[in-house]
């Protein structure tokens, strides 16, 4: 597992405690796949309910707070796939 990926999974656990009421995925490209789910967060690449795409320091943007969730999308910098009502629910929780 990447540095990226354990750094990012430490930060997501800050965010959401408790878990998550569905299953989401987010995708570093170049370095891996977070899941998160009502078990937690932990690194894995698996089947979600949406999928959050997008570079490791766009990731690491929005976790610092640097960068929000929405305007990372609209500008393109952050791919969403699947359920998008889950995907703003995401946006909320990281932000």
């Amino acid at each position: 597992m990447s540095d990226v990926i354990d750094a990012a999974v430490a930060a997501l656990k800050e965010k959401v405690s408790g878990g998550f009421d569905a299953v989401a995925k987010f995708v570093i490209n170049g370095e891996g796949a977070i899941m998160l789910d009502a078990d937690g967060v932990r690194a894995g690449d698996e089947e979600a309910d949406v999928t959050l795409t997008a570079d490791a320091d766009v990731f690491q943007a929005i976790l610092s707070g640097d960068l929000n969730a929405t305007s990372a999308f609209m500008s393109g910098k952050l791919a969403v796939d699947g359920n998008m009502g889950l995907a703003m629910k995401l946006g909320s929780v990281l932000s």
